[in-house]
């Protein structure tokens, strides 16, 4: 079963066309190394929450939107092996810095469990 790095991060709504060419620059070292899909995906309906939500999560302030992205990979042996590649690739260490507050930037790994997908007619 697939390996999935999930990301979630604030980006100024302002810098939507930055974020886009950033994600496009890293997302191509990513599938050099084995990544097998590459989501972004722009908040558009990111309901703020009574005690939990998105926006908190990463201190979205107003002028920012939600972005939730992941990388899916073949299997955790080849996203760990790729991620020590990719962090130590020229590339990686030359990039820009992203349009959004890293700091903020909340990832994680996780191993699929069901992964069900529709007739894509």
């Amino acid at each position: 079963m697939s390996y999935i790095d999930g990301m979630i991060v604030a980006v100024p709504r302002a810098s939507k066309s930055d974020y886009i060419e950033f994600a496009h620059k890293m997302n191509a070292l990513f599938l050099e190394y084995g990544a097998t899909r590459l989501v972004d995906a722009w908040g558009e309906d990111v309901p703020h929450g009574k005690q939990t939500d998105f926006h908190r999560a990463v201190a979205a302030t107003e002028d920012e939107t939600v972005v939730f992205s992941w990388i899916e990979w073949p299997d955790k042996a080849t996203r760990d092996a790729a991620w020590g590649k990719i962090m130590e690739d020229p590339r990686m260490k030359s990039a820009e810095k992203p349009p959004y507050e890293g700091s903020r930037l909340i990832y994680g790994g996780f191993e699929a469990l069901i992964d069900i997908r529709g007739d894509a007619k």
